[in-house]
């Protein structure tokens, strides 16, 4: 007797649940706006200023430049309370590291994962300038200048001893840094289908 009360109440379950979920959607379908009314729409101002690209061959860096020294400044203020003093603590992603010799363990040590820094992993310098561009520092992405940026990119470098510390990069010299780990990343030539690499 318990067990067909119990059938019972569990098919009684599955049939009320099939229409709430029947009906649901357009439930919700009818309580929703046509528009929201969020934000505004973009002026050709702000469209110009997010429509960037920097490609690995430098294609879109803009005419300007930046020195390591003035870069060390500019990342204390600004980038120092997420990345660490000196880009090594964090709490977030550390930025600062090299391994010794030609180490690249990503592929087999598990542990090596947390040092995927700009020294050992980022494969083009020109790349760098356009993620800290768009997306730096957290708080307000997009503050920094040209100007800047560049300094802030020029320190990283000297930071992971691929500059000196008296190097100024501008967008003729910033596609001809060789990062360590370029030749660890290949272009994806894969023509479709079934195929390993």
């Amino acid at each position: 007797m318990r067990r067909s009360v119990l059938v019972a109440a569990v098919l009684l379950l599955l049939v009320v649940g099939a229409a709430i979920v029947d009906v649901w959607p357009r439930v919700r379908r009818a309580e929703m706006p046509e528009r929201f009314g969020f934000g505004t729409p973009a002026t050709t101002e702000e469209i110009r200023r997010a429509d960037t690209e920097v490609t690995p061959d430098g294609r879109g860096l803009p005419h300007d430049s930046g020195s390591v020294t003035k870069g060390e400044s500019i990342y204390r203020l600004r980038c120092s309370g997420c990345h660490g003093v000196t880009g090594t603590e964090g709490p977030f992603d550390h930025l600062v590291g090299r391994e010794s010799g030609d180490s690249f363990n990503f592929g087999r040590d598990p542990n090596f994962l947390a040092k995927r820094t700009i020294g050992n992993y980022w494969p083009y310098a020109t790349t760098l300038y356009d993620y800290i561009n768009r997306a730096m520092p957290f708080d307000a992405p997009g503050s920094l200048s040209s100007k800047e940026v560049y300094s802030v990119v020029a320190y990283l470098l000297y930071r992971n001893q691929i500059l000196p510390g008296n190097a100024i990069i501008s967008d003729r010299t910033l596609p001809l840094v060789r990062m360590p780990a370029r030749r660890r990343f290949v272009v994806d030539d894969r023509g479709g289908g079934r195929m390993v690499r």
